[in-house]
């Protein structure tokens, strides 16, 4: 699949076949753009509404990258004791933050097992969900 890397508002627009025709950048797939480190990248699915301020959504597919360095503030994927959590890294304190007032910060203490998985790079929105995604794995 071809991406078009323009701006594109919700309105219709019958040039779309011209304008596509006419940007040589359109050689880039979903792939190259969402997944760089193929390898090293890994689809999710968000669940839990803890996320929600920065605008990750229950349903929502996560991109996680393993590759790229972690910093302190980088949303990230980690388990943290035997579960996997979606929180916003602050090294600096120990803790991992939620993007909601709702829940406060948890502590990362030396009892704890912990890992990062990755960085989240990119979340994608399902407006309809499909079946595959109904599954028991998720």
């Amino acid at each position: 699949m071809k991406v078009i890397p323009i701006k594109a508002s919700c309105g219709f627009n019958n040039g779309v076949e011209t304008l596509a025709s006419t940007y040589p950048e359109l050689g880039k797939t979903l792939d190259q753009l969402f997944m760089p480190n193929r390898v090293e990248t890994f689809i999710g699915l968000a669940s839990g509404d803890s996320m929600k301020d920065i605008g990750l959504f229950d349903g929502d597919l996560i991109i996680v990258d393993r590759a790229v360095d972690i910093k302190d503030g980088d949303v990230i994927v980690a388990n943290l004791n035997g579960e996997f959590v979606c929180k916003i890294l602050d090294y600096k304190n120990g803790r991992l933050i939620s993007a909601s007032e709702q829940y406060k910060p948890v502590v990362i203490k030396d009892c704890d097992v912990f890992s990062c998985e990755g960085v989240v790079t990119s979340s994608i929105r399902l407006f309809r969900q499909r079946e595959c995604f109904k599954s028991k794995l998720f």
